[in-house]
């Protein structure tokens, strides 16, 4: 074993008993530091089971399992626990303990003092975009799906595991707070370089979130293990293309961000701002849209010369409002969503303050693809 190799599973079997087929078939597998490693696989092909097997919430019957070179098949599995985060779906959070005493589970377990859980909670808050002075004193009831995920995560990073287990953490949750959660965890995992072992059932989110996809058949069976580019250009056989589906092409979306865009600048009208003005400069400009800004440069609405004209209305209530914006690290595949649900065909692209940088477009999505530039980062 390497030392890029942190974790590795050797001939590793589950066999449940009454039963005829292992849900998990002498599984050879190894996790590599820093990487984020996705099983995805169908419907009870032991992707789970695998997870669990890693830190032991199910013992192997047979095989072994070794975490950074030693082997910790007989070791204290609780012991083993603590050294590895662990997220699933439906977060599990204590009801009854606030957001802090939720996060600070493992910690006390591991003899911290009060000074430091209270740092190190405060600390997690900021690193997964809360507010510890509204959110600490909270408890879990008090939360929105997406919120409750972000403190199952924060939980789950407090003593500062290497390794860290997601079973489908971001299942339960609509489409929309769920890119939005991956986009923040794949910005987070550029710092952290946590080891991370991720299941999920959806391929589009195995190739958004892994830097190396394992296809598992029936059995946790490895069809194929490899960079999401190299399966998506060569799937390894009918199992792995079948399970694919069409439209690599579009699946390939999720492999680019948008900072990788070049990003188009549609006229910029300040509020407040006069009506003459507006069309001025609306006039002036190749585009039939502007884009509105507040005070504080973050977009407010989209302007057309028809909108403009329409004297009636304060410039402020014209056109149609910005609701979803884009940022830098969401994907190809978000901005292409919401180009086709705007009615301008553009996507306003702000940085995490909500900065106005430009606007994303068809033609600019399409250069990016045709020229091959994109890269997961």
């Amino acid at each position: 074993m390497t030392d890029d190799v942190l974790i590795r599973l050797e001939n590793v079997t589950k066999q449940y008993g009454g039963t005829e087929e292992p849900a998990v078939n002498n599984l050879t597998l190894e996790v590599l530091r820093g990487e984020v490693l996705v099983l995805v696989g169908p419907s009870g092909c032991g992707k789970s089971t695998t997870l669990r097997l890693i830190n032991r919430l199910i013992e192997p019957s047979s095989g072994k399992l070794f975490l950074d070179g030693e082997d910790v098949t007989s070791i204290n599995p609780s012991l083993l626990r603590r050294k590895i985060g662990y997220v699933i779906q439906q977060v599990g959070l204590f009801p009854h303990r606030t957001i802090a005493e939720n996060i600070a589970t493992v910690p006390k377990l591991l003899g911290w003092d009060k000074k430091k859980i209270d740092e190190r909670v405060d600390e997690l808050l900021e690193v997964v975009s809360m507010d510890p002075k509204t959110y600490r004193e909270r408890y879990p009831k008090e939360l929105s799906g997406g919120q409750a995920q972000r403190v199952g995560v924060a939980r789950a990073l407090a003593a500062d595991p290497d390794v860290l287990l997601m079973d489908e953490p971001f299942g339960a949750i609509d489409p929309i707070t769920r890119d939005r959660l991956q986009n923040e965890f794949l910005r987070l995992q550029q710092d952290l370089k946590k080891t991370i072992v991720f299941v999920t059932h959806d391929i589009d989110e195995a190739i958004k979130m892994g830097n190396r996809i394992a296809i598992l058949r029936e059995g946790s069976e490895i069809a194929q293990l490899d960079t999401p580019e190299a399966i998506l250009a060569d799937p390894a056989d009918e199992f792995v293309e079948n399970f694919l589906g069409s439209g690599a092409i579009l699946k390939s979306l999720t492999l680019a961000k948008i900072k990788d865009l070049e990003l188009h600048q549609v006229p910029v009208l300040k509020a407040p701002v006069m009506r003459d003005k507006a069309l001025e400069t609306l006039q002036e400009s190749d585009d039939s849209t502007a884009i509105l800004l507040d005070k504080d440069d973050k977009p407010l609405r989209w302007l057309d010369q028809a909108a403009l004209n329409r004297t009636s209305q304060p410039i402020e209530k014209s056109g149609r409002p910005i609701t979803v914006d884009l940022q830098p690290e969401d994907t190809l595949q978000d901005a292409l969503t919401v180009m086709l649900q705007s009615s301008t065909g553009l996507a306003a692209v702000t940085d995490r303050k909500g900065t106005y940088l430009g606007c994303a477009t068809i033609e600019s999505l399409a250069n990016l693809i045709v020229s091959g530039q994109g890269s997961k980062n």
